[in-house]
């Protein structure tokens, strides 16, 4: 038995926003037992948790009554407003829930304001972005990092362990954010070097999944080049992560940089690139489309490879769609 945040065992637990991400990450909690009950805009899109035991709500008021409320949403406005607005968690002054888990990628000051409007009602709020996509979180692979009360965070860790492999707590406030912020401008630069290598072997003659297949067994590799291999390979650009958010979280990310008096040279260039890739209008598929951009000005014209390719979450996956 584990222990609630109101001292009875089994919390009440409430999930607001399911989409590629937060489905995955409630169905891990589902899956794990726990009593939980969903809100999405689109009800639809929350439903398949009903598979796993779930429970499926129309209105995030009914979730005022739980012991923890995760939150996964895409934007700091739709963070602020599945609290604050109109019907929102802590609009109406009545009932409130224990604590608030934001799981969400948004700015500092966003979420300093969030955790400021739950500490004004004598809600806890505990700031928990995540490292990975809807895929990876359905295998248990997520890690979270988490910021705000240590005592808070203590009595919901048993939950962030059903989400993913790891929760690392860093302190106080909104470090987490810029943790996760630094993890996401490292993505981009990491994934926009990725594509400038393959394009300069297979331009010289070497197929793409030869080399990631030796770069993934070398030193260089990483358990990011083996899961994004796939779609290098194949060219399946089926969205874990957009160009939109990726620009979003550079933009967030050398905001904080300016502020701190941090020069990043290479994250400019890269957010420049990433502002291509928006730019060409390809705004639904997979950022990864950065290699097809590499291309396009290397003179390369890439052709999938029809590969089965090992993604590092014990599948290969070749030229089907995941």
């Amino acid at each position: 038995m584990t222990e609630s945040t109101t001292g009875a065992s089994d919390p009440r637990v409430g999930w607001i926003g399911t989409g590629r991400m937060g489905v995955a990450m409630a169905g891990r909690l589902a899956k794990a037992g726990v009593d939980l009950t969903a809100w999405n805009r689109t009800i639809s899109k929350a439903e398949p948790l009903q598979e796993h035991g779930a429970s499926v709500c129309r209105s995030i008021a009914d979730l005022r009554d739980k012991d923890v409320v995760f939150t996964m949403v895409s934007t700091s406005a739709d963070l602020e407003h599945v609290l604050l607005g109109e019907g929102g968690l802590l609009a109406d002054g009545g009932r409130q829930p224990g604590i608030v888990v934001d799981c969400s990628t948004v700015s500092t000051e966003s979420s300093a304001a969030m955790r400021q409007a739950c500490e004004d009602r004598g809600v806890g709020f505990l700031a928990a972005p995540v490292s990975g996509n809807g895929k990876v979180a359905r295998a248990g692979g997520l890690s979270l990092v988490v910021s705000g009360r240590r005592e808070i965070y203590d009595r919901v860790a048993h939950l962030l362990g059903h989400i993913g492999k790891s929760a690392t707590y860093v302190g106080e406030g909104e470090t987490a954010r810029l943790v996760k912020i630094a993890h996401n401008l490292m993505l981009g630069v990491v994934t926009q070097s990725l594509a400038e290598i393959t394009v300069l072997v297979e331009k010289g003659g070497v197929s793409r999944h030869a080399f990631l297949e030796f770069l993934n067994d070398s030193v260089m590799g990483s358990t990011f080049t083996r899961y994004k291999s796939p779609a290098f390979v194949n060219l399946d650009y089926t969205p874990t992560f957009t160009p939109v958010l990726l620009r979003k979280d550079f933009d967030l990310g050398l905001a904080a940089a300016r502020r701190l008096d941090v020069p990043m040279p290479l994250a400019a260039i890269t957010a420049q690139l990433v502002q291509a890739a928006v730019g060409s209008g390809r705004v639904d598929e997979d950022f990864a489309i950065l290699l097809d951009l590499q291309a396009a000005v290397s003179g390369l014209d890439l052709k999938p490879e029809n590969v089965a390719v090992d993604d590092g979450l014990g599948t290969a996956r070749g030229d089907e769609r995941s």
